[in-house]
């Protein structure tokens, strides 16, 4: 019979023990971030209704959403159900159906995988874990400034410096359109092009406002050329469109709450087709993609509970950052602080019972499984940086004693019983 392929599916992957205690450092440092500014943890199934999702993430997002086909009796039927595309879309259906219990103010924070159906790369991945922040309640203004705020704190929490967050506003992009015409049926194609700036350069944005986005060259050169100058985009925008004004003015709003940790940057758009109001992505040198990003989006809520409630949020890009702060995970380690060790077959029983009391008195510990000899037993303890072994043959037993093994210094203490859980923890 032939061989199974046993590895994941393309763009999925496998974390051994070592690499996933690696990951919880990082992720542990930045939920403490999260949960320092009073957010509260949130989870939501894996699967979502296909019609929460859909119509959400603009035209290229909505490709990309796994979809799931139908179960038992209804196989070979249109799919229903999806996997969740993101975080955010799920808090929103939540408020909705839990508004009145969630309060006025509502800060929750989720860490969890997502899933794509995307073209797998370096740091882009099929099913990928996102760490969220949101406040649903308030109106733009410090939520905006918190946001971006409690994102930075966290990639310094985690080791990044030198990081940029680049700034704007969903309302700056619609006056810069106003401001060149163009007209509302190809505004979501030539948003979807400026945003590609640092992908394809302004020429190349150029080339795919005329070949794909339906402007032609004279327009699509007026745009380019102004949309690469930040301060010729707050002329154009502040001079010829209201809600450009607008725009601008939470911009700087944002930017003055937070000297110095944010960037204007006009031609960024976000691709998700909520967004209403201020957008951020965050970029560390030397990399080329986004590492975190975020914004306001006061309609999508509403869309799930038939009344506006505003909403703000951001993400860490964590797969990104563990690229570039992991450190190599390494031999595996046992959570384990003792190893009690099993002298002979007689010496299971007790041994066993001897590991429950450690664990009792709150010490984490763990019996050998094997039949080896205590040699084989102790080298077990070393590898997985277990820093004490508790061992009990013949003559401890005749004496009444356990003898406690540092493995770090060698030495050895001999003690009764009941004084061991007191030793160990000093």
């Amino acid at each position: 019979m032939e061989q199974p392929n046993t590895k994941p599916p393309s763009g999925m992957r496998d974390f051994l023990p070592g690499e996933v205690q690696a990951r919880a450092r990082v992720l542990s440092a930045v939920q403490r971030v999260f949960e320092s500014y009073g957010f509260a943890p949130l989870e939501t199934p894996a699967l979502e209704r296909l019609e929460i999702l859909q119509g959400k993430y603009g035209e290229e997002g909505d490709r990309l959403i796994f979809k799931v086909a139908q179960r038992g009796a209804r196989a070979g039927e249109d799919p229903d159900l999806a996997l969740r595309y993101d975080l955010t879309v799920p808090l929103a259906r939540v408020v909705a159906e839990y508004g009145d219990k969630l309060g006025k103010i509502f800060k929750r924070y989720h860490i969890a995988p997502v899933w794509r159906a995307d073209r797998p790369g370096r740091g882009r991945f099929r099913e990928f874990r996102q760490c969220d922040i949101d406040v649903v309640g308030p109106s733009f203004g410090l939520a905006d400034a918190e946001v971006i705020q409690v994102v930075t704190d966290a990639l310094a929490a985690v080791g990044l410096t030198g990081f940029e967050v680049r700034l704007n506003s969903r309302k700056v992009l619609q006056g810069l359109m106003e401001a060149f015409g163009i007209a509302s049926g190809l505004e979501a194609g030539v948003l979807t092009a400026l945003d590609k700036v640092d992908k394809v350069g302004w020429d190349g944005v150029g080339a795919e406002l005329v070949a794909e986005r339906g402007l032609d060259q004279a327009a699509a050169a007026a745009l380019t050329d102004a949309a690469r100058d930040v301060g010729e985009v707050r002329r154009v925008v502040a001079e010829r469109s209201a809600v450009g004004r607008e725009g601008l003015a939470e911009v700087d709003a944002i930017a003055e709450a937070l000297p110095g940790r944010t960037v204007f940057s006009p031609h960024l758009a976000r691709g998700l087709a909520y967004y209403t109001g201020p957008i951020f992505e965050t970029y560390v040198e030397g990399f080329p993609s986004a590492i975190a990003s975020g914004g306001r989006y006061d309609g999508l809520v509403g869309m799930f509970a038939g009344r506006q409630i505003p909403a703000v949020g951001g993400s860490l890009g964590i797969e990104r950052i563990l690229l570039l702060v992991a450190a190599e995970p390494g031999a595996v380690t046992s959570p384990a602080r003792v190893l009690v060790t099993v002298w002979d077959a007689g010496a299971r029983v007790s041994s066993m019972v001897l590991a429950a009391d450690l664990r009792a008195m709150g010490i984490p510990a763990e019996v050998y499984l094997g039949d080896d000899r205590m040699g084989e037993q102790l080298g077990y303890a070393s590898s997985r940086a277990i820093p004490f072994a508790v061992i009990q043959g013949p003559r401890e037993r005749d004496r009444g004693v356990v003898a406690v093994r540092d493995l770090a210094t060698r030495t050895q203490a001999e003690m009764a019983p009941g004084a061991l859980a007191g030793y160990l923890k000093a």
